[in-house]
C-alpha cells in the first residue's frame, strides 16, 4: 500500500473551523476533547496531537470540527479545563454581518 498523502488524511471539506487547545501531557484525553466537541451538538472531524509544545510545556492539540463557528466548541472546551490557543472559522460577528447582508438582499428583492 502506497503511503497517505496529506490531501488522503485531511481532505478539505467546506462548513468546518479548526481549534487549537493545550494541556500538560498528563491532563491529555481524546476522548474528554470529543467529548467536550459533541457536547455542543458538533461532529470532531479530526483531532491531531501536534509536535509543538507550549512555552509551559503543555502540548498543543489540533481540532477540525464540524461547525462553521467554533465559539461553542471553545466555551466547552474551556469548560473541560482546555485551553484555547487559537481558532478558524466564522464568528458570531460575522454570522450577524451575512445576516444583515441577506435581509437587505431581501428586502431590496421585495420592494
Amino acid at each position: 500500500m502506497p503511503p497517505h498523502t496529506i490531501e488522503e488524511l485531511f481532505p478539505t471539506m467546506g462548513d468546518t473551523c479548526e481549534v487549537q487547545v493545550s494541556c500538560h501531557p498528563s491532563d491529555y484525553s481524546a476522548s474528554r476533547i470529543a467529548h467536550a466537541v459533541e457536547d455542543c451538538d458538533a461532529h470532531l472531524l479530526n483531532l491531531n496531537v501536534t509536535s509543538g509544545f507550549t512555552n509551559g510545556g503543555e502540548v498543543v492539540v489540533a481540532l477540525r470540527i464540524g461547525l462553521r463557528n467554533p465559539d461553542r466548541v471553545v466555551r466547552s472546551l474551556e469548560r473541560y479545563g482546555y485551553n484555547v490557543i487559537s481558532t478558524s472559522g466564522i464568528s458570531d460577528d460575522d454570522d450577524d454581518t451575512m445576516r444583515d447582508r441577506i435581509n437587505e438582499l431581501l428586502r431590496l428583492i421585495n420592494t
